[in-house]
């Protein structure tokens, strides 16, 4: 099971989209996928129409429930997701006090460790806790970034973050990629911080993902783009993106996160 944690503290610039149509198209692949909203404004949940049978993230997160009882399918076939609700706002408030706040959500996916292929959380547009107990429970992050130049300013503090996490939390976490989004080769904006983020990031994904009506539209159908319009740019771009994503995986040295015992000794 690889666990790759989608985050980028600010807001708008393609986080959700990226989880849930990299998510479909692992699936479309044929890999068990699992999405985890990790965000209070479930903004995954509602875009892959999940529809929560009682149990949410924050339940499990609290020790109330199994992960395994909070997860539902989707109506993309080998797609599944851990739904998400406002209650996860609290989440960081009631989980400041435990032993290992960190490190909660990792230890609820050993629940269903050998379940999936592969594991997508989405993060909300904060470097908080839930942020970092996504990054504590996975093998990778990737972090999208709108063609604009504010998106750009947040992201050394992302990676920053990220480079702390590997010090502190969880040193086999690997950064995949930075992943260009909403990107219109129309402006002159949009190929300048492409040409920046190349230059800047060696690990830049080689796919862009494009400013897309149709990739706007689709999660008010509650669908993935290669389902509500499967030979759209934006539908092409995330498969080859999917593609991407799994080669790199696959290049990563075998993960130990969730074999036996791998919380034994973690620092508290």
């Amino acid at each position: 099971m690889s666990v790759v944690a989608v985050a980028n503290q600010k807001g708008g610039v393609g986080k959700t989209t990226t989880t849930v149509n990299l998510a479909a198209a692992s699936a479309e692949a044929g890999r068990r996928t699992l999405v985890i909203d990790a965000d209070a404004q479930a903004n995954a949940t509602s875009a892959l129409g999940a529809q929560p049978q009682g149990a949410f993230l924050y339940d499990a997160l609290l020790g109330q429930t199994q992960l395994q009882s909070c997860i539902v399918s989707t109506s993309w076939p080998g797609l599944d997701a851990v739904p998400s609700s406002m209650d996860l706002v609290a989440a960081e408030i009631e989980l400041a006090a435990h032993s290992r706040r960190e490190y909660v959500l990792r230890g609820a996916l050993t629940e269903v460790a050998g379940s999936y292929d592969l594991v997508l959380i989405d993060c909300g547009p904060s470097l908080g806790l839930m942020t970092l107990n996504a990054l504590a429970a996975a093998d990778a992050a990737i972090a999208p970034v709108q063609c604009e130049y504010l998106a750009l300013e947040g992201l050394s503090a992302l990676l920053e973050t990220i480079r702390r996490v590997q010090v502190h939390l969880n040193p086999g976490l690997h950064l995949l990629g930075v992943v260009a989004t909403m990107y219109d080769g129309r402006t002159r904006l949009s190929q300048d911080v492409a040409t920046q983020l190349k230059a800047h990031f060696s690990a830049m994904f080689d796919t862009i993902i494009p400013r897309s009506i149709r990739l706007s539209e689709a999660p008010s159908h509650q669908r993935p783009i290669i389902d509500y319009a499967p030979r759209s740019r934006g539908a092409e771009a995330y498969r080859e993106l999917a593609d991407e994503l799994l080669n790199r995986l696959s290049d990563l040295p075998p993960s130990t996160l969730y074999r036996d015992g791998a919380l034994d000794g973690v620092a508290r």
